[in-house]
C-alpha cells in the first residue's frame, strides 16, 4: 500500500514551504514516493526557477552575461539548504552545472536542473533516497514515452528504495541525453509513478484547495468541487477549466487510481477527489452541477443542404476538408437540412476562406453562413441525467437575463450541457449559470 505524492513549484518555493511538505509527507506513512517540481515564485514579481534557467540559455545563445542569473539561483538554493540544515553539499552540483556553461549546452539538460536540484534537497531533508528521473523515465527518439521500460524501471527503483524522491518534468532518450516534457510535466511524472506502482492514491499538492466550480476571475468565491469523475474532469478541461492536463491524468485513469488535488498551505482541507465513479451519490449534497467552464473565440459555420439526413456525404466530405487543413472541430450539430460546426478562431482564422472555398467547390451546399465571436460554456455534472428540468432551468435563467443562446448541444454521456452565446455575453452567462444552480 502506498500513496504517490507530487508537490508543485509553489509548494517548494522556499525553506518554509519545504518544511510544510516534510510535515505532510511524514504525517502519513503511506506517502513513500514523492515527485517534486522546481522552485516556484515566493512572492508576486519573483521568478520561477525554470524561467531563470530558460533565461540563462537565452543569454548564452545571444552572447549576454548570465552571471547575475546564476548568482540568484545559487543563493536561493543554498539559502534553502542552510535554513533547513540539510546535509547536502549542493555547491558541488551547482559548480558542475554552472561551471562550464556554453551556448552548446542542451536546453533540456539545463532547464531540467531546477527539478533535479530540488529533488536532491528534498530527498536529503526527508531522509528518502534520491532517484534521478533520467534513470526511470524513458522516451524514444520520436519523443514518445517508452511506457513499458518506464514502468519496469520505476518498479525496480521502488523495490530497492521503498521511500524515494523523484524529480518531475524530465526523462532520458535512448542515447542517455535529457528530454524535458511540456510545462507542467511534473504532474505527468507523478501520474506515471502512481500508475507504475499501482498506488492506492495519487495526491497532487498545489497552492489551491481543490478544483473550483467556476473561474474565480468571473465568479466571486466559487465553491470547491468535493468529488468529480474523470469524465467530468475531461469535459471541464476541454472547455478551458484550469485543471490538470490530460497527459497527467491518463496513466492513473487507465489504472483506476483516484487522484486528490490538495493544498500544501491548507493540508487539512479535503480538496477535490477525482475517480472513475462514486457510489452512494445520495449521501452528497444537492448539487447537480459539478462545474462550469468556457472559452471565447469560436467561429460557427452553418451549412445548409436539403435532405442531409438522406445523403450524409456532404457531412463526410466537409469533415475531410477540415481534416486536410488540420483544423480541429470542437462541436458538430446535425439537423434535417443543415449542420453546424464550431471551431476555434485561432485554428481556422488564417485559412478560413480556403476552407470555405473548398467546401463550396466540393460539397456545393445551398448556403453557408459564418458567425464569429462566439463563446462556448459547458455546464457539467454527472448527476444531471437523473434530475428532470435542468436544461429548462438553465435556458430560462439565461432568457430572463436577456442572453441569446446561439447554440445548444448535449454530450452523448449526458453529463454536460453546452451553450454557445455571443462573446460579449460570456461573463454574464457564466455568472447566471452559477447563480442559478449554486446561488
Amino acid at each position: 500500500m502506498l500513496k504517490v505524492v507530487k508537490f508543485g513549484g509553489s509548494s517548494l518555493a522556499d525553506a518554509t514551504q519545504f518544511a510544510k511538505v516534510k510535515d505532510i509527507v511524514l504525517a502519513d506513512p503511506l506517502r513513500k514516493v514523492v515527485v517534486v517540481s522546481a522552485a516556484g515564485k515566493r512572492y508576486p514579481g519573483d521568478h520561477k526557477m525554470t524561467d531563470l534557467l530558460y533565461l540563462i540559455h537565452a543569454h548564452l545563445q545571444y552572447g549576454f552575461s548570465q552571471e547575475e542569473i546564476v548568482r540568484i539561483i545559487v543563493e536561493r538554493l543554498t539559502l534553502i539548504r542552510d535554513q533547513l540544515r540539510v546535509d547536502y553539499a549542493i555547491e558541488e552540483d551547482l559548480s558542475r552545472i554552472f561551471g562550464s556553461l556554453s551556448k552548446d549546452i542542451s536546453i533540456d539538460e539545463l532547464v531540467s536542473r531546477g527539478e533535479y536540484l530540488n529533488a536532491k534537497l528534498m530527498a536529503a531533508y526527508l531522509g528518502y533516497a534520491f532517484v534521478d528521473a533520467s534513470s526511470v523515465i524513458f522516451f524514444g527518439y520520436d519523443g514518445q514515452l517508452d511506457t513499458a521500460r518506464t514502468y519496469q524501471a520505476l518498479q525496480d527503483a521502488y523495490t530497492v528504495h521503498q521511500k524515494m524522491v523523484i524529480p518531475g518534468f524530465y526523462g532520458s532518450l535512448p542515447n542517455h541525453k535529457i528530454k524535458i516534457m511540456s510545462r507542467g510535466g511534473s504532474d505527468i511524472t507523478g501520474a506515471l509513478a502512481a500508475a507504475a506502482l499501482d498506488a492506492q492514491l495519487y495526491e497532487n499538492w498545489t497552492d489551491v484547495s481543490g478544483i473550483l466550480m467556476a473561474d474565480p476571475k468571473i465568479v466571486k468565491d466559487p465553491k470547491a468541487i468535493q468529488r468529480m469523475t474523470y469524465a467530468e474532469l475531461r469535459e471541464l478541461s476541454f472547455l478551458g477549466a484550469s485543471v490538470l492536463h490530460e497527459e497527467s491524468v491518463m496513466p492513473i485513469k487507465l489504472k483506476h487510481i483516484p487522484l486528490q488535488i490538495l493544498n500544501t498551505n491548507e493540508p487539512d482541507h479535503p480538496g477535490t477527489l477525482i475517480d472513475e465513479k462514486f457510489e452512494l451519490e445520495e449521501d452528497q449534497d444537492d448539487r447537480f452541477v459539478t462545474g462550469i467552464a468556457g472559452r471565447t473565440g469560436f467561429y460557427v459555420l452553418t451549412i445548409y443542404k436539403e435532405q442531409i439526413l438522406a445523403d450524409t456525404s456532404i457531412v463526410r466530405k466537409t469533415l475531410e476538408i477540415f481534416d486536410n487543413f488540420h483544423v480541429q472541430i470542437e462541436h458538430i450539430t446535425l439537423g434535417l437540412d443543415s449542420f453546424l460546426l464550431t471551431v476555434s478562431s485561432a485554428q481556422i482564422r488564417d485559412r478560413l476562406y480556403d476552407v470555405v472555398g473548398k467546401i463550396q467547390s466540393e460539397c456545393k451546399p445551398d448556403t453557408l453562413e459564418i458567425e464569429e465571436n462566439i463563446a462556448m460554456i459547458a455546464c457539467v455534472g454527472r448527476r444531471m441525467r437523473y434530475r428532470p428540468g435542468i436544461s429548462g432551468k438553465l435556458f430560462s435563467a439565461l432568457g430572463n437575463h436577456g442572453i441569446n443562446i446561439r447554440i445548444i448541444t448535449q454530450g452523448t454521456n449526458e453529463i454536460s450541457i453546452i451553450v454557445g452565446v455571443e462573446s460579449k455575453d460570456y461573463i454574464d452567462t457564466v455568472k447566471v449559470i452559477y447563480d442559478s444552480f449554486m446561488g
